[in-house]
């Protein structure tokens, strides 16, 4: 792959420069791809500093200047940022600023400067406070792709895992349950994982609702009205699909060895037992998408930014994981 990847700023006074600049540090240990970030040079520095991280921070012109900085320094493509940042403390004055970020991001790579996409974490409310209409990354992602339906996927060494409905309190997100839905993202899924994954034949699990999958309707219909006729839906299209199975006995590791991916009813029956096996090393990736986006699975931890003690292992997963999503694209156009 000869794209570098471009990361966004994220929110500004929450860890992700942090985690930049100690994934920078673990570029050659874990053999990370090329990348450079959206950033105030001057700000990593003082950053990477304060942390006692030594890591030298050289501004770049363009994209195409990455891999040539990459070896010795982190390689930053200058933006600027109204406020000064202080750690800790979001200041929505600086959020058009991190919009723009993920939206010239994306541009290169539509543009075939970049590779692909690795999205630092924002702070939703200081978005939202300067304006920012969207739930949060994926939506944005979906609109500057052109309309296209988001599918968020969660893996980790052992285990992928598909919400159906995400960010939703639960009474909602169980009223939002459709047939529909869940067929449509075990399609995505299904065609991701052939495209990205490199699996030639995908084995879907599709998890039920209710305790013990409702015991054939004596607790709750959800399986038989709703995720029944979705697994049915997706045999039909000649995936690989077994379910709805009891959330219970999903993931446990002899389970997880019959899918390549679960398809979840709600937010965190994904995310629990993801969170379970593998809390630092978990990667969000956006299926769906024309392009690669891959995310660190946490939050912006405001509580702990400028203190030297946010974990990195995250985000030098999603860094990791979208070289190699890129590279299977690169292959792929190679051979179109």
């Amino acid at each position: 792959m000869s794209l570098p990847l471009a990361l966004t700023i994220g929110e500004p006074a929450g860890v992700g420069g942090e985690v930049t600049l100690k994934a920078w540090l673990a570029r050659a240990k874990d053999n990370l791809p090329p990348f450079f970030i959206f950033d105030d040079p001057a700000r990593l520095a003082r950053l990477a500093a304060a942390c006692g991280l030594d890591v030298p921070v050289e501004a770049i012109t363009a994209p195409e200047d990455a891999a040539l900085v990459f070896t010795r320094a982190l390689p930053v493509l200058p933006i600027a940022l109204p406020q000064p940042v202080v750690t800790g403390h979001p200041d929505s004055r600086n959020a058009h600023a991190v919009i723009a970020a993920i939206t010239d991001a994306v541009a290169l790579v539509q543009q075939h400067r970049a590779g692909g996409v690795v999205t630092n974490p924002i702070q939703k409310e200081t978005l939202y406070a300067a304006g920012f209409r969207h739930p949060g990354h994926t939506e944005y992602l979906a609109e500057l792709a052109g309309g296209v339906t988001p599918v968020m996927m969660l893996a980790c060494p052992g285990l992928r895992v598909i919400p159906v409905v995400v960010h939703h309190p639960l009474v909602e997100s169980i009223a939002m349950l459709h047939t529909d839905d869940i067929v449509t993202a075990g399609r995505i899924t299904a065609a991701a994982l052939q495209r990205d994954f490199g699996i030639a034949k995908p084995r879907l699990a599709v998890a039920g609702l209710n305790p013990h999958a409702g015991e054939n309707g004596t607790i709750g219909r959800e399986e038989i009205d709703i995720i029944a006729p979705a697994v049915a839906a997706l045999r039909a299209l000649g995936i690989d699909v077994s379910g709805p199975s009891p959330a219970d006995t999903l993931f446990h590791a002899a389970a997880r060895q019959r899918y390549d991916a679960a398809i979840c009813m709600y937010h965190d029956q994904a995310l629990i037992p993801l969170k379970t096996i593998d809390f630092d090393r978990g990667v969000n990736i956006t299926l769906g998408l024309p392009f690669i986006r891959t995310s660190p699975d946490h939050g912006t931890a405001c509580d702990i930014a400028g203190k030297g003690i946010a974990n990195a292992e995250s985000m030098i997963a999603a860094i990791a994981l979208a070289g190699d999503l890129a590279k299977r694209r690169v292959v792929e156009r190679a051979g179109a």
